[in-house]
C-alpha cells in the first residue's frame, strides 16, 4: 500500500473513491513513510496525528454511508509553517508564535472544506524570509536530491516533503520566488496564481491576525503533477478558478522561450537544461520561438526590489529599520554612483521608503504590466528560467556574505536569485513551476510558464500538456 504514495493526489484520491483504501489506512501508510524518510530531510516539522486520525475516520464513515464527499476527501496533506492550521498554528520559524491558538488559514480552510486531511506542517526561513529553510526553531531542511543542498525557500519543506513522496500536497507562498524557487530546486510543481486569487488570510507575515492582503504576495499549491494543481488551487481559490478543461494538443500551444537578459546571466548547465526542455517541447509538437525580455529589465527590477523590500519591512524590528534610516543618504549615493538592484544600498532605500517613493515605484509596474500584456497577443506563455543556479550547498551567514557561484566560476549576489521571478511578481502574473530536467550533477532544474493576468487556467492546462506529451515529475534518489 505504501506505493500508492508514490503516485500523485488525483491517483490516490481515485483508490479513496474506489475503496481500494480508506482516509485511515492511507494517513498511517503517509505517516509511517514520514517517520521513516523525514529524518535526513527534516522537511516535516509538526505533526497532528490523533486530529487528523480522527477526521479521516469521519471522512471514512461518509463515504461508507454514501454521502457526498469534497474533491479531497480523505488525502493527506501537510501545509508550509506560515499558513494557520487550527491545532498546528504558523510559527513562521518564530518560539514566540508556534502556541498560539489559531484558525484554519483561508487557504486552509479551503482545503479542509474538499475533505484533505492535514496531518502536518513544514519548514521555512525565518519570517518566510531566505531561499533557505531553515530556523533556530526546528533547524535545516535538507534537499532530497543532495543533503548538503538547501531544499529552497521559503516553502522549502514543502518542496522536499513533497519530492521524497511524504506527502501529496502542499499548500505554500510566494512574494520573492517562495513556490518557484523550491519547486526548481527539488523538481517539483507548483503555481503561483495571479495577485488576489487566493486569500491571504492566515498567512504570517504579516503579524498573526492581520487582514491585510499584502500586494506582491500570493498563497498556491504544489504538487508532483499539473494536474494535482489544478485540483488543488480549485479548492484553495474556490469559485474563482475557471472550471478545469482537459490540457490541450501541444500543437496548439505557441510558447516564447526568454532566456537571454544580460542583467539576468544563468548558470551554463541550468540554460542547457532549459533549452533541452524547449526542445523536447518544439519536437512533442508546440511552437517555441526564443524571444526577447518583454519588459524594460532594469526599471522592473529598480521597482520590484523597492516595493518588496517597503513590504517585509513592515516585519523588521523599529531599531533594524532606524539603523537603515542612518544608512540612506550612503545609500543614495551608492545609487546614484551605480550600485545596482540587488545590492545592499538598494535594500536599505526599499526598506526606508517614502510613500511617494513607493507609490512612483507601484506606477513604474502599472506601465510594465501594459507593456508587458502585448506579449500574450502572439504566444500563449512565456517559458522563462526560475533561478539563475541549481540547489546550492547550505550557507547560513548574513546575506551579504553569500554569494551565487556559476558552473563557470562566475559569481553574483545572493539577491540575485530574485531576478528571473522578478516579472511574474511585480506584475501580477499566474506562473506555473515544471521540472525542466537534470543538470550534468543530477541536480533538477524548473522552468516557469508565464501567462496573462488571469489566466492561471491556461498556464496550469500547458503545463499538463507538457507533463503528458514530454515528460513529468522524477523522484529523487531513495531516502528509505
Amino acid at each position: 500500500m505504501a506505493d500508492l504514495l508514490d503516485r500523485d493526489a488525483a491517483a490516490q484520491i481515485a483508490a479513496l473513491q474506489a475503496k481500494a483504501v480508506s482516509a485511515v489506512e492511507l494517513l498511517e501508510v503517509a505517516l509511517a513513510r514520514h517517520a521513516r524518510r523525514n529524518g535526513p530531510l527534516n522537511a516535516v516539522v509538526a505533526v497532528a496525528a490523533e486530529r487528523a486520525l480522527l477526521q479521516a475516520k469521519a471522512i471514512d464513515e461518509l463515504r461508507a454511508r454514501g454521502e457526498t464527499l469534497g474533491p479531497l476527501a480523505g488525502l493527506p496533506i501537510t501545509v508550509k509553517d506560515t499558513l494557520d492550521v487550527a491545532g498546528l498554528p504558523a510559527s513562521a520559524g518564530l518560539a514566540g508564535l508556534r502556541r498560539r491558538q489559531a484558525m484554519d488559514a483561508a487557504a486552509v480552510a479551503g482545503a479542509r472544506r474538499s475533505g484533505a486531511v492535514i496531518w502536518g506542517k513544514t519548514n521555512v526561513p525565518v519570517m518566510a524570509g531566505d531561499w533557505q529553510s531553515y530556523n533556530g526553531l526546528y533547524g535545516t531542511t535538507n534537499n532530497p536530491w543532495d543533503l548538503a543542498r538547501t531544499c529552497g525557500g521559503s516553502s522549502g519543506g514543502a518542496a522536499a516533503a513533497l519530492a521524497a513522496g511524504i506527502t501529496a500536497l502542499e499548500i505554500g507562498s510566494d512574494i520573492g520566488g517562495s513556490l518557484r524557487v523550491p519547486a526548481s530546486f527539488c523538481g517539483v510543481y507548483s503555481h503561483k496564481p495571479s495577485w488576489g486569487l487566493v486569500s491571504q488570510r492566515g498567512h504570517i507575515p504579516p503579524a498573526p491576525g492581520s487582514l491585510v492582503q499584502r500586494d506582491l504576495n500570493v498563497v498556491g499549491p504544489m504538487a508532483r503533477s499539473a494536474r494535482d494543481l489544478r485540483l488543488l488551487l480549485s479548492a484553495i481559490a474556490g469559485a474563482a478558478v475557471a472550471p478545469v478543461a482537459p490540457p490541450p494538443a501541444l500543437s496548439q500551444v505557441k510558447i516564447g522561450l526568454w532566456l537571454d537578459e544580460p542583467l539576468l546571466p544563468l548558470d551554463p548547465q541550468v540554460r542547457e537544461t532549459i533549452e533541452a526542455y524547449a526542445a523536447e517541447a518544439q519536437k512533442a509538437g508546440a511552437r517555441v520561438e526564443e524571444i526577447r525580455a518583454p519588459v524594460d529589465v532594469a526599471a522592473l527590477l529598480d521597482a520590484y526590489v523597492l516595493l518588496l523590500s517597503a513590504t517585509v519591512s513592515e516585519d523588521l524590528p523599529d531599531a533594524a529599520i532606524r539603523r537603515m534610516e542612518l544608512m540612506r543618504p550612503g545609500a543614495k549615493l551608492a545609487r546614484a554612483s551605480g550600485a545596482g538592484p540587488f545590492s545592499r544600498a538598494a535594500a536599505v532605500l526599499g526598506y526606508t521608503a517614502r510613500h511617494r517613493e513607493w507609490f512612483a515605484a507601484d506606477a513604474v509596474l502599472v506601465r510594465l504590466r501594459q507593456e508587458g500584456g502585448a506579449m500574450f497577443g502572439k504566444i500563449d506563455v512565456l517559458m522563462a528560467p526560475i533561478a539563475p543556479v541549481p540547489a546550492f550547498p547550505h550557507d547560513h551567514r548574513p546575506f551579504d556574505a553569500r554569494r551565487l557561484k556559476t558552473s563557470d566560476g562566475r559569481e553574483r549576489p545572493y539577491t540575485a536569485m530574485l531576478g528571473w521571478i522578478a516579472l511574474a511578481t511585480a506584475c501580477h502574473l499566474p506562473a506555473t513551476a515544471v521540472p525542466a530536467g537534470l543538470t550534468s550533477q543530477g541536480l533538477p532544474i524548473g522552468v516557469q510558464l508565464i501567462g496573462p493576468y488571469g489566466a492561471d487556467s491556461k498556464t496550469l492546462g500547458i503545463a499538463q500538456a507538457l507533463e503528458e506529451q514530454v515528460r513529468g515529475f522524477e523522484p529523487p534518489p531513495p531516502l528509505g
